[in-house]
């Protein structure tokens, strides 16, 4: 008899990518057709774009490629959570306070797992961005609301004990045979269904005065998958096609405009929240049928990876769209949408160069340097631009907010309570990885696979017709 299949971490969390997709197209249909028409979108644009259209990775990879989106209430949730997506290889990324990112209450901090190793990208890229209650701000909790909540959340168990210990032992040893596989896979699906439970209606209802962010988190006893994000390579023609279907978007893409330079970082749109139905416990007992909209169909557009210098640019072109927005609001309140564009589109064609060989020679993005030769030619350096992996906190509030039934109820009168990496890094007992760290760390690989290979100094490495002087 042969031996069982044994699954590394890469397959887990492909198998798991799969099975949670599966899963959240049953409980939201019109995510089937979200994927339906990503999929359109990116096949027309490699016919009409050919290998441009996978500068940013292979369209077997775009395709396959999905980020998640949980919400959690306390640091022992966050622990649990980091637990389970380790077992697949997969690591807190990033810090992100959306609690001032908004306007509406979105009380909330997260991180970011995800693979971290280019060749784990390649294999399977999803990652996770995962956010946490602060219960003790008080700028959206009394202290006596904080003490209600924190009760009611620790009386929970998310996760159970056979889910974590499978997670523990697929961590340490580096993957699980494939029924112990099965198992992990069927309890941490099932672990991000939406329940059906009745929901303690006062309860929630209080919560969602506050936020109905706090209210999708800590009015239930159980989490769920918020949403389930394909990526696409033309997010205005999946927006303008999602719509031609009749289904109604947000009013905006979020991230940097469309131009005719080189794609930046992250763009993200997705359509309203749907009602969905669900039950509620009335104060006097009664089982009573309603609705909630707390989720929604996520989609987003993923562009080259930005310095630190070059991200202090994008975030001073936000600054100054949103303020020169704000004064053209302020003498026309007819100002449309389509005008905001076209602000951005001009502070960006001031802010960024129109090409991926100035954005390299400026230092504003990331570029690996790869050995290439042309047939019967010596090897030369050619560069290569490094796909952002990770998330705008900005955005991410902002995809938040749209989705909101009401703008909730924030008391900027009062002190917020300071969380940053450091704290979360302790929450979940793990290093918490700084994404500028891992691109600056993928480049300098890069570039030393190519000296050794051509033995010279990395330092001296140039990359003909694309570049002058040592890569930065």
């Amino acid at each position: 008899m042969s031996a069982p299949t044994f699954l590394e971490p890469w397959q887990l969390r492909a198998a798991f990518a799969r099975s949670l997709s599966d899963m959240y197209g049953k409980e939201v249909p019109a995510y089937t057709t979200l994927l339906d028409v990503s999929h359109d979108v990116n096949a027309d644009f490699v016919t009409q774009h050919g290998a441009d259209a996978e500068r940013l990775g292979s369209i077997a990879r775009v395709t396959a490629e999905r980020h998640g989106a949980i919400r959690v209430g306390t640091p022992t949730e966050m622990a649990q959570v980091a637990r389970i997506f380790g077992a697949m290889g997969m690591r807190p990324v990033g810090f992100y306070d959306l609690r001032d990112a908004s306007s509406s209450s979105v009380p909330v901090i997260s991180t970011a797992f995800r693979p971290i190793e280019r060749d784990e990208l390649a294999r399977n890229p999803f990652r996770v961005f995962t956010s946490m209650l602060v219960t003790a701000d008080r700028r959206f909790f009394t202290a006596d609301l904080e003490q209600r909540l924190e009760s009611f959340l620790g009386a929970r168990a998310l996760f159970g004990p056979d889910l974590l210990a499978l997670a523990d032992r697929a961590e340490a040893e580096g993957g699980l045979p494939e029924d112990q596989a099965a198992e992990f896979l069927l309890l941490a699906t099932e672990a991000f269904e939406l329940s059906r439970e009745p929901v303690d209606q006062a309860w929630y209802r209080e919560l969602e005065a506050v936020s109905a962010v706090a209210a999708d988190i800590g009015g239930i006893a159980s989490t769920h998958i918020n949403h389930l994000t394909p990526r696409v390579l033309d997010i205005d023609d999946l927006y303008a096609r999602m719509e031609a279907r009749g289904i109604t978007m947000i009013d905006a893409i979020q991230g940097p405009p469309r131009w005719e330079g080189p794609d930046v970082l992250l763009r993200q749109t997705s359509f309203r929240a749907l009602a969905e139905p669900r039950t509620f416990r009335t104060a006097d007992g009664e089982i009573i049928s309603d609705s909630l909209r707390v989720r929604f169909g996520e989609v987003e557009a993923r562009g080259i990876a930005l310095t630190r210098t070059g991200r202090a640019a994008y975030d001073a072109a936000v600054i100054e769209i949103d303020e020169a927005a704000a004064a053209a609001r302020a003498a026309d309140p007819g100002f449309t949408e389509a005008q905001r564009q076209q602000l951005a589109r001009a502070v960006w064609q001031k802010t960024f160069p129109t090409t991926e060989a100035a954005l390299a020679d400026q230092g504003l993005g990331w570029f690996t340097y790869e050995l290439a030769a042309e047939p019967g030619g010596a090897p030369f350096v050619r560069r290569e631009p490094v796909v952002y992996e990770d998330f705008l906190p900005r955005s991410a509030a902002g995809i938040f907010q749209s989705n909101l039934t009401s703008d909730g109820a924030k008391d900027a009168s009062q002190e917020g309570t300071d969380r940053d990496a450091d704290w979360m890094a302790g929450a979940l007992g793990r290093e918490l990885n700084d994404p500028f760290d891992l691109y600056a760390d993928q480049v300098a690989r890069s570039l030393a696979g190519a000296a050794e290979t051509l033995g010279v100094d990395p330092a001296t490495l140039t990359t003909p017709n694309r570049t002058t002087g040592a890569p930065r």
